[in-house]
């Protein structure tokens, strides 16, 4: 299999298509699909022509609505990749709004059941889902560096480098950093 490594632009312009043909394929008009996801419509047109950037927050509430995780919605973006996935070849996101950093190391694939993402958040950021894309998605998170609070369906942890927070997501759930560390970590997801 070949990779072939999209520039910024290219991942926003597929990811903008592939949110429209989502809706498509359901049948969903932009105000069925606003009311499920609390996006609003005049966004969603926006997101759809590739106009603006989803955000975090805007991407978790349209993975839950269709009930995706937001990893196989930027997957269904990306290409194909072979078995050894180089440093310089994985897709990096960045939230334009909170600056989350999202590094693709392992990415989903119809043949493996996990995939891997190393992420950074700056100081004193909060990051928070509303729902589970997939309910009893299993999750395990290993703080690299700093400090960082996980809460999962009400539940807070407090994570130093070397701690693993293995949980099974339900619910709603938030990452956040105090206002003197940020944090890396990686996050593997089955």
């Amino acid at each position: 299999m070949e990779n072939s490594i999209l520039t910024e632009s290219e991942t926003e312009q597929r990811l903008a298509a592939r949110l429209k043909q989502l809706r498509v394929e359901r049948s969903w008009s932009l105000d069925q699909l606003a009311h499920l996801s609390q996006v609003s419509r005049a966004t969603l047109s926006r997101l759809e022509n590739g106009e603006v950037s989803p955000t975090t927050a805007v991407l978790g509430k349209l993975c839950a609505a269709y009930g995706l995780a937001m990893s196989r919605l930027l997957r269904m973006v990306e290409d194909d990749f072979p078995p050894l996935l180089l440093r310089a070849e994985q897709t990096v996101w960045t939230d334009p709004d909170t600056g989350f950093v999202r590094r693709s190391v392992s990415p989903p694939s119809r043949a493996l059941a996990g995939e891997a993402l190393a992420c950074e958040l700056g100081a004193g950021v909060t990051i928070a889902y509303a729902a589970s894309p997939r309910p009893g998605m299993e999750h395990h998170l290993l703080l690299q560096e700093g400090k960082l609070n996980v809460t999962v369906d009400g539940r807070s942890q407090a994570l130093l480098p070397g701690d693993c927070l293995r949980y099974q997501l339900h619910g709603a759930s938030a990452f956040t950093t105090p206002p003197d560390s940020g944090a890396r970590y990686f996050l593997f997801i089955v």
